[in-house]
This record gives structure tokens, C-alpha cells and sequence, in this order.
């Protein structure tokens, strides 16, 4: 059997503007360097041009022997992000992960997560590609 677990920040503050939720794979909480294959742990975070948050992290294990399909579970659990950034996904992985409204990201050569959710900032601050702006409204828009 395949268990997700999601563990959430709980904030009394309403989020103001355009934000997302943005979920990173790694295995040391600092650092973009799991395989979304892999990943056992998504660290999320909630990132507008004027602010950034941790809001929670998602857990993926598989019991030893179970073969259930772990692109789905992992896919499962990351359903309220815009984007993923990971350091490898496969190309099956990527396309249930868009199909879902889910932006894959591979990210350069183990960046560290502080730096990539600065980076975003800035781009959110200036004039988001299409895509972007689309992913941030993706909570906005009935699932069609």
C-alpha cells in the first residue's frame, strides 16, 4: 500500500494577491535534488510576489512489496499545487503531473529551494509568462 500524508501550516492571516502553491522534492529540505519517482517528501510553499511562506509538506511511502502506482499517489497529494520543481521526473510522470494542472520543473544542478522561491518572486513581481499567471489561477477556475 501506498500512504500520503500532508502535514499543513495552519495561518490565521487571508492571503492577499495572486499566490500559489509551489511543492519541491528533496531529501534534505534545503536543497532541489530528488527524482519525482523517489521523492518521499514535497516540501510546499506558498509563494506570491510579495510574500513566501513553508506552508506544510507532503509524505509518499510505499509498504516493501506494494506495487500500487506511485505516480498517482504522489500526484494525489500535490493536487492544490501550480508547479513541482524536482531534479529528474520521467516523461510519463510529467504528463499525468500537467494532465492534473500540475507545472513539472526541472531544476539546474541541486539548487537550493531558498533560492529558486526568491527567483520566483521576481518573476511574479514583473510580468509572469502566460503560463505562469495561468498556473497561479489555478485554484480560481473550476477543474474542467
Amino acid at each position: 500500500m501506498i500512504l500520503t500524508r500532508r502535514f499543513e501550516i495552519v495561518s490565521n492571516q487571508q492571503k492577499k494577491g495572486l499566490s500559489m502553491k509551489v511543492a519541491f522534492a528533496s531529501t534534505d529540505k534545503v536543497h532541489i535534488d530528488e527524482h519525482f519517482g523517489h521523492a518521499e517528501e514535497f516540501y510546499i510553499w506558498e509563494i506570491g510576489p510579495d510574500a513566501a511562506e513553508f506552508s506544510g509538506v507532503v509524505q509518499v511511502k510505499a509498504e516493501e512489496g506494494y506495487t500500487d502506482d506511485k505516480i498517482e499517489a504522489r500526484c494525489a497529494g500535490l493536487e492544490d499545487c501550480a508547479l513541482v520543481y524536482v531534479a529528474q521526473i520521467g516523461g510519463p510522470a510529467a504528463a499525468r503531473l500537467v494532465q492534473k494542472k500540475i507545472h513539472p520543473i526541472k531544476s539546474k544542478e541541486c539548487e537550493p529551494i531558498s533560492v529558486v522561491v526568491k527567483k520566483l518572486q521576481e518573476v511574479l513581481k514583473g510580468n509572469p509568462p502566460p503560463w505562469l499567471r495561468k498556473a497561479m489561477l489555478k485554484g480560481e477556475r473550476p477543474n474542467l
